[in-house]
This record gives structure tokens, sequence and C-alpha cells, in this order.
């Protein structure tokens, strides 16, 4: 089945919540609301971005399965192929693991190995510090891309509520609690989503 029928969302009518869950669901839940009702304002968000989906409801479920099925285009990958260390493995000896590190094997271009080797510390504690530095920079993303989900979903629901652009500043500062009164007057599902969106970072 295709991941962008499983994909978790949600879809607001005016601002109230009228369904979560996988697209195909919540695209079923639409069309039978508009079908009572051609008046109503219906938006749906992808959980993970705060995007507004667009669907074409025409037809019948199984239309609607098929549509949303059709395989992306495959891009060719790029990727290179997996070198051996040219560094020998030494064999194990006698002593004790510090700081719980576990031995596996990686593998790197040899003028990446060259250049390991010249730091300070060696391969191993230049390793480790890359990958914190990675993890730091990997938690700032995050965080900037939940704020950037939520601004989203702000800007499309809640633009002409009391006190938007002071929530706005409240997100892009990081500050949870003056966010959380900034937005203590919105509409109860909309307020709960925004700090759904909000707490991925």
């Amino acid at each position: 089945m295709s991941e962008l029928i499983t994909k978790p969302c949600t879809a607001f009518r005016n601002t109230q919540r009228l369904s979560s869950g996988p697209l195909i669901e919540v695209a079923m839940a639409v069309k039978a609301a508009l079908e009572a009702d051609q008046t109503d304002t219906i938006l749906v968000f992808d959980d993970a971005n705060g995007k507004v989906v667009d669907l074409d409801l025409r037809g019948t479920k199984a239309d609607i399965i098929t549509r949303l099925s059709a395989p992306p285009q495959a891009s060719p990958s790029n990727r290179p192929p997996r070198l051996a260390d040219p560094t020998p493995v030494a064999p194990k000896g006698r002593g004790r693991p510090k700081l719980g590190v576990v031995a596996k094997e990686i593998t790197l271009l040899p003028q990446q190995w060259e250049w390991l080797a010249t730091q300070p510390g060696g391969a191993s504690v230049t390793l480790r510090k890359l990958v914190e530095e990675a993890k730091r920079k990997t938690a700032i993303q995050n965080t900037k891309a939940a704020q950037e989900a939520t601004y989203r979903f702000m800007s499309a629901m809640a633009g002409d509520l009391p006190g938007y652009e002071e929530a706005t500043r409240a997100l892009f500062a990081g500050d949870r609690e003056r966010l959380e009164m900034e937005i203590a007057r919105w509409p109860e599902d909309v307020r709960e989503y925004v700090m759904k969106l909000g707490v991925k970072g």
C-alpha cells in the first residue's frame, strides 16, 4: 500500500477537527462531509509538515485509492559504491571497554582515513565528536522543521484569530509557555493541533 494513503493527516471543518488518521480514512470522511454540506470549508493537513493536502475526491473509494496509490517516479540512486576499510584490523587484545564503546565496521575512502589519522585524539575520538555535532545539528533542524510546520498550519487556520502575531513570535522564540498563553482563546481543536505540531522538535 502506498505510504501516501497511510500517512497521518488531520482534516478541519471550519475550526473543528473533522477527522484524524491515515490519509485515506481522512479523505473519505471529508468526501462524506462535503456530500452532506458543500458549503463547509474543509482543509486537510499533513501531520508531518503542516502543509495543506490537496485531494481529488471524485468517484468511489476505489477511485480515490487508485489515485493516491500512483507510485512516485523513481529517481536513480547516486550512492557511491561501498569501499572496504583499507586499514588492517588489529586483533582484539585484553582490556576493558571504555564508556560502553562498541566496535563496529565503518567504510571510508582512503583520503578520509588519512584525514582522520591527522586529527588530535585519532580516528575514534574525531568520529565521536563528529557524531555528537551531527546529533546537535539534527536537533536544531528538527526544532526548525516543527516550527515551520506549526507556522504553516497557523497561517492557514488562525491568521484572523486573536493573538496570532504574538503567538507566531512565541513559536519562533521557542517559548512554549507564552505560545500556550497567546492561543488560549483559540478554538480547542485548533489550539491542540498547534501544540501537537509544535512539540515535534
